[in-house]
């Protein structure tokens, strides 16, 4: 009854608005798809679409068959692709997902020696999910997430792979540069530079700020690590990063990490895979060459 045309339909006309514009894509007429919906519709004894002019919106069935088509089609295609490595004798493509900004520069480290290790396998990062992070790796369209802040779900496993302490970074001319550690309330009169994410997932605020009730001055967002460092060097503002990053750049800017409260803010870096891949021996050797990467 329900086959996997009908779901690859249903998200190709959710994707371009129109039953013209999807049969373009998928390479068919528009009267096969629209005769294949109509047989799965009487199938179902109900409708998936309603039209609004020129656009077709789902129904409710309709919104759980795109759900479905979401989570199962991503696999099929992981799945098709998987098998046209193996048969052109490659032992694929390890997809990386990244939910944090600094985590880029740290994989950098484990990229090389890990491609000379294993030519048969490539490496492809991304770091825009359409489900987050977690959601990525259940629906396949990513084989490891690096991540700061691990969500434990039924099917995954995180792994612990590397420690840092998250640090304040400020310029040369700055007064806390010589402190030992800040206090929150110090920084209620700062502008704190950070990553454009949820301030829900920033170590300076769930971590340090928050908790005290304190927030700073004027919040700017930046995107580059290196314009990032840039302003704190130029006295536009004090970041928060890890301290491992801030000395790798200490040479290109004049900054200086100083820590976060008199116990400082300790954290790890975990990779989450799903249970079925903990076997597979090159998901391994990544794991190993994450863990040696001190």
């Amino acid at each position: 009854m329900l086959e996997r045309i009908h779901l690859e339909i249903l998200r190709a006309v959710h994707i371009h608005g129109s039953l013209t514009a999807a049969a373009g894509k998928m390479n068919l007429t528009q009267s096969a798809l629209s005769h294949s919906i109509l047989k799965l519709e009487d199938q179902l004894g109900l409708q998936v679409w309603r039209r609004e002019g020129r656009r077709l919106y789902p129904t409710q069935a309709g919104e759980y068959l795109l759900r479905l088509a979401n989570r199962l089609l991503p696999q099929f295609e992981h799945a098709e692709e998987r098998f046209e490595q193996y048969a052109r004798g490659e032992r694929g493509t390890l997809r990386i997902g990244i939910e944090c900004h600094p985590c880029y520069q740290w994989l950098l480290k484990i990229a090389a020696p890990y491609l000379a290790a294993w030519p048969s396998v490539d490496l492809d990062v991304k770091q825009k999910f359409l489900f987050g992070g977690i959601g990525a790796l259940f629906s396949y369209d990513i084989d490891l997430l690096v991540t700061p802040d691990p969500l434990y779900k039924k099917g995954l496993l995180f792994e612990p792979v590397f420690d840092y302490e998250q640090v304040l970074v400020v310029g040369a001319d700055h007064p806390l540069v010589t402190a030992a550690y800040v206090e929150p309330e110090q920084l209620s009169r700062e502008t704190l530079i950070t990553y454009p994410v949820d301030v829900e997932r920033l170590d300076i605020f769930t971590c340090f700020l928050t908790p005290a009730g304190i927030s700073p001055r004027r919040h700017k967002l930046i995107e580059t690590t290196e314009i990032m460092l840039q302003m704190v060097a130029s006295g536009r503002g004090v970041a928060a990063l890890p301290r491992w990053l801030v000395e790798e750049n200490a040479g290109k800017f004049p900054v200086f990490p100083v820590r976060l409260g008199e116990s400082g803010v300790d954290k790890q870096l975990f990779i989450g895979i799903r249970e079925t891949d903990a076997d597979i021996d090159y998901v391994q050797a990544f794991l190993e060459q994450a863990r040696s990467q001190q």
